[in-house]
């Protein structure tokens, strides 16, 4: 993420705690725009179904042109609804992270809330919302793309044909399986990613990361949990044996949130 014009100086150890919120009210907050967001695009995989079963009742594709056709058409319709949805995800969020910074406005001093307001989020957020926009429309186009590779299997290998079949008729469940992922991980980086301008804009540099503290939390990520870190200097994160520079709630299904860190004079 690019840094903010004229951010304040703070040095490394006048670094003190300012969000007070607990880890798991915070995730509950994400929860409850990204429940929502998952609501809608599981609405984009049901009728993702009906076009496939209406071309391929039996998981047997009638007419395979056709129907990517309809499917790319279906992508299209949706950029204008697409952008709405995606907006109203991203209103939402920005909203409940302003919130969360204003939930102890009593620490606060009348200048550093009017600053968090007034925070230069705007391209930040248009380009969150294009990301939005492409990711909806893909799921009719890669649900296209996957039944024409398992239809073109099923011609080459016709001994599998009956199990292919099987997963022509599972598109629906893995367009919503996808629309699910794009809501957790989008609405999870829309939050990061406006709680780290607002903070940098007043002067942070550092942040405090913070897991669901479950057990699905990925073992590097557990390793993060409670560590001081620098906004601009992502930590190395370890992922399923490789290396990964990222910060919480940045990658796909993480759950995980920063809190900033504000110095003493602010």
């Amino acid at each position: 993420m690019q840094s903010l014009a004229n951010p304040r100086k703070t040095s490394d150890r006048s670094v003190a705690s300012f969000i007070k919120k607990k880890s798991d009210e915070r995730f509950l907050n994400g929860r409850k725009a990204e429940r929502s967001y998952a609501r809608q695009l599981k609405g984009v995989a049901r009728q993702i179904n009906a076009i496939v079963k209406a071309f391929a009742p039996d998981g047997n594709v009638n007419d395979l042109n056709s129907m990517q056709s309809t499917l790319t058409r279906y992508a299209e319709i949706l950029r204008p609804w697409a952008r709405a949805v995606g907006w109203g995800m991203i209103s939402e969020v920005s909203r409940r992270d302003e919130a969360a910074w204003f939930a102890h406005g009593n620490e606060m001093g009348r200048l550093l809330r009017e600053e968090i307001r007034t925070a230069p989020t705007g391209d930040m957020l248009r380009e969150i919302l294009e990301r939005q926009v492409t990711l909806i429309t893909s799921l009719p186009t890669e649900a296209g793309q996957r039944v024409h590779r398992l239809a073109t299997e099923s011609l080459i290998n016709s001994s599998r044909a009956s199990e292919i079949a099987a997963e022509i008729m599972r598109s629906g469940d893995v367009a919503e399986s996808r629309a699910v992922l794009i809501a957790r991980t989008e609405t999870a980086r829309c939050a990061a990613g406006l709680t780290q301008s607002r903070a940098q804009f007043v002067g942070s540099t550092h942040y405090i990361w913070h897991t669901a503290t479950d057990s699905d939390v990925r073992p590097g990520h557990k390793a993060m949990n409670g560590k001081i870190f620098r906004w601009d200097t992502p930590p190395k994160v370890e992922e399923n044996g490789r290396s990964m520079l990222h910060g919480p709630g940045e990658i796909w299904n993480c759950r995980c949130w920063a809190e900033p860190i504000i110095p003493d004079e602010l």
